[in-house]
């Protein structure tokens, strides 16, 4: 059985999600997940070590690792292609984001993918995002 997948911790949610090359509008996109651009704000703009930025995110440094090695890739595809990109989806938590369960009633933090799905405690699928903000509007799905 394999381990359920465990939710990278964001900090960061951006205003813009969508860049689309000036001279092609119908551009083919690249997805970036919001992980993998929390992972180079992180490393390459805040400056800090592989070690703190996977402590910062609740992963281990080998898996920071290859998320950030998928984003830097994929960002070199579109700037040399000239492809779009479009920041969305991916295994993520934002810090400041809390979910409620409408059976239980109880309040909690994303641990794992399911969680956002479904009440880890009583396992019901009644889960709403509790403190629905302008931060996370845009790209929380509940």
């Amino acid at each position: 059985m394999a381990r359920p997948i465990k939710c990278r911790k964001v900090e960061f949610l951006p205003e813009t999600t969508k860049f689309i090359p000036y001279k092609n509008g119908k551009a083919k996109e690249i997805v970036l997940k919001v992980e993998e651009l929390e992972a180079m704000r992180l490393k390459d703009i805040e400056n800090l070590t592989q070690q703190e930025c996977a402590d910062l995110m609740g992963i281990s440094r080998q898996t920071f690792q290859n998320i950030i090695d998928n984003a830097r890739k994929k960002v070199a595809i579109a700037l040399t292609k000239g492809y779009g990109i479009n920041i969305k989806g991916g295994n993520y938590a934002y810090n400041h984001c809390k979910l409620k369960c409408k059976s239980c009633n109880k309040t909690y933090e994303i641990q794992f993918v399911k969680d956002k799905e479904i009440c880890p405690k009583c396992h019901s699928i009644k889960v709403v995002c509790k403190n629905r903000n302008e931060n996370c509007k845009k790209l929380c799905t509940k």
